[in-house]
């Protein structure tokens, strides 16, 4: 049906007719979408049962992805590029008077993620079945996602994402297959053939019924599977509780991501969530394992469990107990199967995101498994005991139950058998700082692996225009060997090819522009520096730095007459968590300075400063082919990696960055010369936590461009805001400056004035962003799954013929 235009269009008319229930003539923009997202499901069909059945024939090792989030965006672009047939499908609905473009803006972002944690696991997907490697995503269906951002009044108010509200063409439900799923109750344990025996009694059900979304390879054969899981009520309802009480409480579990947790409420739903995923993922591989294999004793030689961070690390007690109570396995096999299965990912260095539950909600919700995980403890810390005698500090600190808590990062690296870190530095912090006491005990588990980004989304798609003038010069070979990328360094010295790249990036500031006035009614110099910071909103990811920078800007602008800057426009885009109350002030905060500075004619010719609401990967996808500045300016050892700053590279922007995260990394690949670093290290930072030294009140006496803009937060200079902002005041000068903000002002001001004085040398501007580009191969997330492909999961590529 894709073969070429003419049989296209008669497919298309056809399929619509039949579907819609009208003539082509009478159809909508979302008539089309689905009827072409119908024939494309169609049309891989085939391949996706294929792969199925190749991997059950050729008894293929297969890897699953446990993650709560997968930020996939809009499928219909990618989809078509990895068959192969948009331009085909681009001609056909041309002579058919359909704007393809329009159709696929029709199509609404999944609401299934939040930030990097799920961008990072939907471009592995994509990367694992462009490289023919048996991996599957598993998730939970939220039916509002996270929730869709508006602004009003410079505030963030939160509404549900409506994503799934004229339903998901690519999805199939699979009712048959649905999982029941345990909470609550009581464990009755007895004895049976002289073994203990345990059965979860009284507890309340719920049924996890699955949604297959194929995940389709570029220019291959492979189509993988993102199965997500909705939870809807049991058959059986609990007899002791009221019907309507239990409906809304089974839907609640994937009603939303991330649910304000504030409060017991929400950390019961939290961990519901949690177990859901993990119980619903196992059980359905479980059952397929059973169904060709049988036994499960020889399991992990098959089967890789990869937990992407602490939420589906219940993982863990949840093989356990299938191993232990459903196969009767004895206690030592059925470990060794579960720690040679499940593989973790830490992202994070943060401790309050290192997830701890406490015993008293833990317990009831999941009887069972809490025991499992107390005797997890019990004979962890014999080991423990064993290797340090007498040493009761060390197995206190590397305990997973303690203090009335029971650790998911401890009970990770205690029940797998590879812990690896997102970047170099990341990955030196937890082994040599972090989990440096798991790093002694278990030195073979740990390891590195990089953050990676799919370069078919990320530039192929994102950028067509830049993709064809890089084929251009150095072939197609980089769109399935990313790192083939590095032949564009000789283009760096050449006065054409950089030509080209400024005239595309100025097509795209403009289309950039032309968005921001439709969404924000604010007109933007497309001749000025773009300068943008687009992420999860969160202190240590600092846009507080960025907006003191702004503001100190602004009021030398305002105040001495002889300065001038080259015309900026910083570009803000970011959720913050709904209960992260600081969060969402330095989102009002860069909202108030925006009000401010567009609307002052002395200023606004040079400065502008604009927050694009309701930040998601479709937007992100208009934002980094424009960008020229990329603002990675976390405080040093808090970014666990980032894949921003790699979207940014790719695209041609030069980063603005601190040592951190993969920030280091790039500055290794592209040299000193070709990114602006500035401020505090990571061992600095860390000695300073670790010492003590540092004096938030020193660096605001001491400088005035430090007082002035402190003192702005409360001093009237935002208008009708009464006390708003004393929060981030008392964060900087109170709370002694957690995140170092005011310690790294100074030099974070001297690396923006060489940006602008780098940017107006433009053809050593575009030589650095060509040699960005060239080395941005390397970040592609086709590496990094190569590299747990076979330094983790011990997996090989389908062999199609």
């Amino acid at each position: 049906m894709f073969s070429n235009k003419e049989e296209f269009k008669e497919a298309f008319l056809k399929k619509l007719e039949m579907m819609c229930g009208k003539r082509f003539e009478e159809s909508t923009v979302r008539d089309q979408y689905h009827t072409l997202g119908n024939m494309i499901r169609e049309y891989i069909s085939k391949n996706w049962i294929q792969t199925n059945e190749k991997n059950r024939a050729e008894n293929n090792k297969q890897v699953y992805y446990l993650s709560i989030e997968f930020l996939l965006g809009r499928l219909l672009g990618s989809n078509l590029i990895n068959l192969g047939i948009r331009d085909v499908v681009e001609e056909g609905m041309k002579d058919l008077g359909i704007d393809l473009r329009e159709i696929e803006e029709s199509e609404a972002d999944a609401g299934l993620g939040n930030g990097g944690l799920g961008r990072l696991a939907a471009c592995f997907l994509d990367s694992l079945a462009s490289l023919n490697l048996p991996g599957h995503g598993c998730g939970i269906r939220y039916k509002h996602g996270l929730f869709e951002q508006k602004i009003v009044d410079g505030y963030q108010v939160e509404l549900p994402e409506q994503w799934l509200h004229n339903g998901n063409v690519w999805e199939v439900r699979k009712a048959d297959l649905a999982v029941e799923v345990n909470f609550w109750g009581k464990v009755e344990v007895s004895q049976e053939n002289g073994r203990l025996a345990f059965r979860h009694i009284d507890a309340e059900k719920v049924m996890a019924v699955p949604y297959d979304m194929p995940v389709i390879g570029y220019d291959t054969k492979t189509v993988n599977t993102l199965r997500l899981w909705s939870a809807e009520p049991a058959k059986m309802f609990p007899i002791h509780k009221n019907i309507m009480k239990y409906k809304r409480e089974t839907e609640a579990i994937s009603e939303f991501l991330y649910p304000d947790d504030t409060h017991d409420e929400g950390k019961i739903l939290r961990l519901k969530q949690q177990y859901f995923l993990v119980a619903a993922s196992i059980g359905s591989i479980v059952r397929t394992y059973r169904h060709k294999h049988g036994h499960l004793y020889d399991f992990h030689k098959h089967v890789a469990i990869h937990v992407n961070d602490t939420h589906p690390v219940l993982a863990i007690p949840e093989l356990m107990r299938i191993l232990l109570d459903e196969e009767g396995m004895s206690w030592e096999d059925a470990w060794h199967i579960t720690t040679n299965t499940i593989s973790y990912t830490n992202h994070t260095t943060l401790s309050e995101a290192l997830e701890k539950w406490p015993i008293y909600i833990f317990q009831p919700l999941l009887p069972r498994i809490y025991m499992i995980v107390e005797e997890i403890n019990e004979r962890f810390c014999q080991d423990l005991w064993d290797r340090y005698p007498g040493d009761w500090k060390r197995i206190e600190e590397m305990a997973i139950i303690a203090h009335g808590l029971v650790k998911m990062a401890h009970l990770a690296i205690a029940g797998s058998y590879s812990v690896n870190g997102v970047a170099k530095i990341h990955s030196d912090i937890l082994k040599h700082r972090e989990m440096k006491l798991f790093y002694k005990f278990f030195p073979e588990k740990f390891n590195n692996k990089t953050n990676g980004i799919t370069h078919r989304r990320w530039l192929l798609k994102a950028n067509p225009q830049l993709s064809q003038l890089i084929t251009k010069a150095i072939g197609d070979e980089w769109i399935k060997q990313p790192e083939k990328l590095i032949d564009l360094k000789p283009y760096a010295s050449d006065a054409s090819f950089k030509q080209n790249l400024a005239a595309i990036k100025q097509k795209r500031k403009k289309m950039l522009a032309q968005r921001i006035y439709e969404q924000t009614g604010v007109a933007v110099d497309e001749s000025s520096i773009f300068d943008v910071q687009v992420k999860r909103l969160h202190a240590y990811k600092r846009q507080l730095l960025n907006v003191l920078h702004i503001m100190y800007l602004y009021n030398r602008l305002k105040e001495e007459s002889s300065f001038s800057i080259y015309p900026r426009t910083f570009i803000f885009g970011a959720k913050a968590s709904p209960g992260y109350y600081y969060a969402k002030r330095i989102i009002k905060l860069i909202n108030s300075l925006a009000e401010k500075v567009n609307n002052d004619r002395q200023t606004n010719e040079q400065l502008k400063v604009i927050f694009l609401e309701n930040y998601r990967v479709s937007l992100a996808e208009d934002i980094f082919p424009a960008a020229d500045v990329s603002e990675q300016i976390s405080t040093a050892s808090k970014e666990a990696s980032g894949t921003g700053n790699m979207k940014f590279m790719m695209n041609g922007a030069i980063t603005i960055g601190t040592l951190d995260g993969a920030n280091i990394e790039i500055l290794e690949l592209v040299g000193e010369e070709n990114i602006f670093t500035f401020g505090l290290t990571a061992d600095e930072v860390i000695s300073y936590y670790q010492n003590g030294g540092y004096h938030a009140h020193e660096y605001y006496h001491h400088d005035k461009r430090i007082k002035q803009v402190v003192d702005q937060l409360v001093n009237g200079f935002f208008p009708n805001v009464y006390n708003h902002f004393e929060p981030i005041y008392d964060s900087l000068l109170m709370q002694n400056d957690q995140y170092f903000v005011l310690r790294d002002f100074a030099a974070y001001v001297e690396a923006q004035e060489r940006v602008e004085k780098t940017y107006q040398q433009r053809d050593k501007w575009l030589e650095m962003s060509v040699l960005n580009i060239a080395h941005s191969g390397h970040f592609s997330s086709d590496r990094t799954i190569r590299e747990y492909a076979n330094d983790i999961w011990n997996i090989k590529p389908i062999f199609w013929e």
